[in-house]
């Protein structure tokens, strides 16, 4: 493994240290048991309910489980730790295609709810990019929010990358129009645009990331799309719930799971992806830009279980 990739797997396994303690401190017991019965399975599934997996992806991890147990004919506690392992990854997997947006002219929409870290995540998107040599153009579509645009400037002078905003209170849906303008005439590689935090209950701001939406469409038809929603980990189900309200209005493609480093709860990585068929495409464990990284199921779940030691990978 690269010298950057163990890098960051061992600033994976600090961020993740709240939700190994979590769930470690209950493996321990449940893995020495002496059979594999009821209670073993029980122990097991309130562990993970625990780690905020949620509890129907729960269920589906213990009867796959349950399913390789009984194939394999396992017998003891301590050989399930593996099967478990493997079970759970099997529940996150990204397809070759995830991040086809870097190789074609696109537009990413960032969404969610306020104080999740969109505005952030998208100075950071956009210093990863332009890091990889692409043409990047950020537009400050967040017009609700005090200061947003000014943020997200602080982030476009930091990247060096060019930004499209307007005035407080002015039509986010303009904003977009004139940033797509400016990314075919400059024929940017990728346009990132923040949006407001939408509460999902407010039908208006709804309506407007659907207006949004059909702009990018009937301006932009031949880009390549990506809606990302950004969701703060420490929140757990409560996140979950989130990104189902904001499916009912936007074709969400991948998830962006934020301050994973603050949440003992890290299993929602895995009930998200798992429930709503949508995979997890970034977290971030940190302040630093370095700290927002595409996700790895196999680093990700072997960081919880703290299973890889970095000086053998």
């Amino acid at each position: 493994m690269s010298e950057e990739k163990k890098g960051f797997f061992k600033r994976l396994l600090s961020g993740m240290t709240k939700t190994r303690d979590s769930i470690a401190s209950g493996f321990g017991s449940i893995f020495s048991r002496s059979a594999i019965d009821d209670d073993f399975y029980e122990e097991l599934e309130e562990t993970l309910i625990m780690s905020d997996m949620g509890v129907r992806t729960t269920m589906e991890v213990l009867d796959e489980l349950k399913d390789k147990v009984k194939k394999e004919h396992i017998k003891e506690p301590s050989e399930c730790k593996n099967l478990l392992i493997e079970t759970i990854k099997e529940q996150m997997t990204l397809s070759e295609t995830a991040y086809e947006y870097e190789n074609k002219k696109s537009v990413l929409l960032l969404i969610g709810v306020n104080g999740v870290g969109k505005t952030t995540t998208v100075g950071k998107l956009a210093s990863q990019l332009k890091a990889m040599d692409k043409k990047v153009i950020l537009a400050a579509a967040d017009t609700f929010r005090a200061a947003a645009a000014e943020q997200l400037t602080q982030w476009a002078n930091r990247v060096g990358v060019e930004i499209i905003a307007g005035q407080e209170g002015s039509d986010p849906a303009a904003i977009v129009y004139d940033a797509l303008s400016a990314a075919k005439a400059r024929n940017a590689d990728v346009l990132i645009c923040d949006t407001a935090g939408r509460l999902h209950n407010k039908k208006n701001l709804m309506e407007e990331l659907k207006k949004i939406n059909r702009i990018i469409d009937k301006e932009y038809p031949d880009c390549y799309r990506e809606n990302l929603i950004v969701l703060d980990a420490t929140t757990g189900q409560n996140a979950l719930e989130q990104a189902k309200q904001f499916m009912e209005v936007a074709d969400i493609s991948g998830i962006v799971l934020t301050k994973m480093d603050g949440t003992a709860k890290g299993g929602i990585a895995v009930a998200i992806q798992s429930e709503l068929g949508i995979p997890v495409k970034y977290i971030g464990i940190g302040e630093k830009v370095e700290d927002l990284t595409k996700f790895n199921s196999d680093q990700f779940v072997d960081a919880i279980f703290n299973e890889s030691n970095t000086e053998e990978i």
